[in-house]
């Protein structure tokens, strides 16, 4: 499938931000492939990449049994990029020496560049201090043979390393992460330069190849797709519809858990932009039923999960059985749920397409965006053609209201919640600042407060709003609204809606915070 393209393999140590290293690559057109590190022997033989990039990853080299490269890959003749762990396990693996513990940074630190390197070709200079991000414990004290010091730091002395001869590079920061400023441009030149990529993987590419799998996974068999209306489930009905045609059926289940008019919407926008079956099912009373009564958010998202699951294989019997279900799933719902690659990384929390899928399931999946970021999933939209009101729309979680109603779900709170969300959202449209923030809603808490209104006292929810600014949804920091807007936001929604007599704003990043409450 990708044998026409030049490939960069990344070994997945566990690290939450490994696919943003794949996220990175792609910017450059170079094809790239994330393997946990224990399948990484067989795949750097059957990848046959033109480069390897070691990731982060959680452990710490000093124990005996932690994670290693293949040694092979070292042997190759390949340029290889070690990143914190990566560079840690590197330098053991090659003759050096790591130490545990006394040394930690987290965070943003600054490095001095001590000397030249292919790495920092015209981007860092000699002399110089730049900005990087750093998350590591453990720290390299002595280089393995052949290798030099490029950059210090405060509390790493081998901040970053070069094997110039043998094309090998590690680094103690994160530059895959937008807190290193110029960590792009970093892997640019390892990936282009250094391991002389061409560039010529782009999202038509993605799209066309994608198509290939559809096809060969699929073969005859018919496809539900649960549709939700968001970006995601749209770009991947559209997608499959495009491979396949009339073996697709898309689903849009109305849970009860949507927000103001988001039905009517939904259903509107997709019969008339495209001549795809589309079931709208009314399932209320079951959803809300069922979650009665339940305040455990993960007992919630399993819930909601198997639901649908329950609600697609009915409609699956009714177009005659079908074979798979086809989901908008994108790897930050994967990374969060389970790992992505069998790796060590640790599950953040279930979503309802990945963790809270039951194990009973009759369908087979089928999840062509499993590997992309949303930015990502936006370009591909558009390269297929789909309308503005589908890309551009801010992400909505397939549990939708269930997990902005912290505490137990009731038709009041929620009645409360889809009014107080629209007027935010009606706000955010009038003063131009849609556009401009990655996701923004309404959150109704499980807490009263008391509260003057006229002459009287009342006793009501507290609502919170949280707007986030975002590349690709692994990262997070609030949007710094002015204080006359978010002023304007509140009156509105203590003085319109009832049940609410009190509004605060989420300032949380991610992390420590997700972007959902829940």
């Amino acid at each position: 499938m990708t044998a026409e393209h030049d490939k960069i393999l990344i070994i997945d140590f566990g690290s939450q931000v490994t696919q943003l290293i794949a996220r990175r690559v792609r910017e450059e057109g170079v094809y790239s492939e994330i393997v946990p590190y224990q399948a990484a022997e067989a795949a750097f033989a059957a990848l046959k990449p033109k480069a390897v990039i070691l990731s982060g990853g959680p452990e710490s080299v000093t124990i005996e049994t932690s994670p290693r490269a293949p040694q092979g890959v070292f042997e190759a003749g390949v340029p290889v990029l070690g990143i914190c762990y990566g560079e840690q396990t590197m330098a053991a693996q090659l003759g050096g020496e790591v130490e545990g513990g006394h040394h930690a940074e987290f965070g943003r630190a600054e490095i001095e560049v001590i000397a030249d390197s292919a790495l920092f070709k015209g981007i860092w200079h000699v002399g110089e201090k730049y900005p990087v991000w750093m998350s590591h414990g453990d720290r390299v004290t002595k280089l393995p043979e052949g290798f030099s010091t490029i950059a210090i730091s405060p509390n790493a002395p081998f901040a970053a390393v070069a094997d110039e001869a043998r094309r090998f590079y590690a680094v103690q920061f994160h530059p895959e992460v937008a807190h290193t400023p110029h960590g792009a441009l970093l892997l640019r030149n390892f990936v282009r330069d250094i391991a002389g990529c061409s560039g010529d993987w782009s999202m038509r590419a993605f799209r066309e190849e994608a198509i290939e799998r559809i096809r060969a996974q699929v073969g005859t068999g018919k496809v539900l797709c649960g549709l939700s209306g968001g970006v995601d489930s749209a770009v991947a009905a559209v997608l499959i519809h495009e491979a396949i045609g009339e073996q697709l059926t898309c689903v849009f289940v109305d849970h009860g858990l949507l927000r103001l008019g988001e039905a009517e919407e939904v259903v509107r926008l997709f019969r008339d932009h495209y001549n795809i079956p589309l079931v709208h099912v009314q399932a209320q009373d079951l959803f809300l039923g069922a979650l009665a009564g339940v305040t455990d958010p993960e007992v919630k998202r399993k819930t909601i999960g198997r639901l649908f699951i329950d609600v697609f294989e009915a409609e699956a019997k009714k177009i005659g059985g079908a074979a798979f279900l086809a989901q908008g799933t994108l790897y930050p719902d994967v990374i969060e749920s389970v790992s992505f690659t069998g790796g060590p990384s640790v599950t953040i929390k279930s979503h309802h397409n990945v963790g809270g899928l039951p194990e009973r399931m009759n369908m087979k999946l089928v999840e062509p965006l499993r590997e992309l970021f949303k930015d990502e999933v936006r370009v591909l939209g558009r390269e297929l053609g789909l309308p503005d009101a589908f890309v551009g729309r801010h992400p909505f979680p397939g549990p939708g209201l269930a997990i902005r109603c912290p505490g137990e779900i009731t038709a009041e709170k929620l009645d409360a919640l889809r009014k107080a969300d629209a007027i935010y959202l009606e706000e955010i449209r009038k003063a131009d600042l849609y556009d401009a923030i990655w996701q923004a809603f309404a959150v109704i808490l499980p807490v009263k407060t008391v509260g003057v209104m006229g002459d009287g006292r009342t006793y009501d929810h507290v609502c919170a709003l949280r707007a986030v600014t975002s590349v690709d949804g692994m990262t997070a920091d609030f949007y710094p609204f002015d204080m006359t807007f978010l002023g304007r936001v509140a009156t509105r929604i203590i003085n319109e809606v009832k049940g609410i007599n009190r509004v605060t704003y989420d300032i949380t990043s991610k992390p420590p915070g997700t972007i959902e409450w829940e």
